[in-house]
């Protein structure tokens, strides 16, 4: 059985970071998937699907559920490890229906917890914009997909609370802390 943590938050607020470095320190029991960068790798293949993917992330749109799933669930598969940490989805109250749906039918993969890396929208703002990594890190973009991140994000939370398997963590302390707190609550659930 393999169990899944998703990892959720703002643009900017280190989930990427912080879900990397507890796969880093867990080598042989964690994996990290991070749905943006398995759509970039999609991208830079330079397929027609990953033409399709950039169109979209340029803009700071979502991408398609349907090709956000599949890449998901493949990679979930595909993964040699027991513990599988998701960072960046869902980002939509239709990614969260989607994939609850299909993991009720997966009996070989449970959800465990829904981690939140809370920040505020100021912190955000200054992490994203200092960090400026592509065309898409840009205050017009950064508004987009603050607020493609805002609009779901309360009905999210409340969906996972209602199942038990909402956590938050603060994420506007240093990034040590903030790993090791989200480190020692994935291997409470395990």
């Amino acid at each position: 059985m393999k169990k899944l943590f998703l990892v959720i938050g703002a643009p900017g607020s280190g989930k990427t970071t912080d879900a990397e470095l507890i796969a880093a320190n867990n080598p042989d029991t964690v994996a990290h998937y991070s749905t943006g960068d398995l759509l970039r790798a999609e991208v830079a293949s330079a397929s027609m699907l990953g033409a399709a993917i950039e169109r979209y992330i340029s803009k700071g749109n979502l991408v398609p559920l349907d090709i956000v799933l599949d890449t998901i669930v493949n990679a979930i598969k595909k993964c040699d490890k027991p513990v599988i940490i998701i960072d960046g989805f869902p980002r939509s109250v239709e990614q969260m229906k989607a994939l609850d749906e299909i993991l009720e039918k997966e009996p070989d993969i449970k959800l465990e917890s829904v981690i939140e890396v809370r920040v505020s929208k100021d912190v955000a703002r200054e992490r994203v914009l200092g960090r400026a990594r592509g065309a898409d890190d840009n205050e017009e973009v950064f508004e987009n997909r603050m607020k493609v991140y805002l609009e779901p994000i309360n009905e999210i939370r409340e969906f996972y609370k209602q199942k038990g398997l909402l956590h938050v963590i603060d994420g506007e302390r240093s990034i040590e802390e903030i790993v090791e707190e989200m480190e020692n609550f994935i291997k409470s659930r395990l």
